[in-house]
Order: C-alpha cells, then structure tokens, then sequence
C-alpha cells in the first residue's frame, strides 16, 4: 500500500534568521495535516478527504487529488528544532523553522599571576 496518494507542490526559502515551508494543501481541514520533527528530519503529512456527489449531480469531473499526503525534509544543523511553527491559512501551509542562534568562538584572555 503506498505511503501516499498525492504530493503536495512545496517551496523552501532561506532568510536570514529563519527557514519557511510552504505547502500547496487546498482543501485540507488543518485538524487533518500533522507537522513533526525527529532526528533533523521534518515530516509534513494529512489527508484530503472526497468532497460527497449526489446520485444526481450529473456528469462530472474529478480531477483533485484526495487520500493521504507525505513529504520529509532533511533540516540542516542550524535550524532550531524546539520553536518550529505551523500555520495553514487559505489552503497554504506554513512552517516557520528559525535558525538557532550562532554560536560565537570567544577569545579567553591569559592572565599574569
């Protein structure tokens, strides 16, 4: 059984003190998408359910994907893991993945005894 009957289209963009994942996902209830993040990896997966036709709706056309979706995304090092933030708002998914703060070399200083 397939993992998933349909691929979201997705965009990444990196700005500079966050990552942001967007996902086509009209017609998906936000209930129905979960987001999590395990191991530098970032899952992304829901369901569209088939919208109900009468017996006499006539002919039709269907052409919209529906059933499961799934994709996963590798994080690089600099993402912070713990204040990732997901929002779904006119069929667009958002996942907000800010960078963790640089970690600075600090210059110890010697001093005479």
């Amino acid at each position: 059984e397939p993992v998933a009957d349909w691929v979201p289209a997705v965009d990444i963009v990196e700005e500079k003190t966050r990552f942001v994942l967007r996902a086509d996902v009209p017609g998906v209830n936000p209930v129905d998408i979960d987001v999590a993040m395990d191991n530098g990896i970032l899952s992304v997966s829901g369901q569209r359910n088939p919208i109900a036709v009468g017996d006499d709706a006539g002919v039709q056309r269907i052409e919209r994907a529906t059933g499961r979706f799934y994709r996963r995304f590798t994080l690089p090092e600099t993402a912070d893991a713990d204040a990732i933030t997901a929002r779904c708002q006119n069929g667009i998914l958002e996942v907000t993945i800010p960078k963790a703060p640089e970690i600075q070399a600090r210059r110890i200083t010697v001093e005479a005894a």
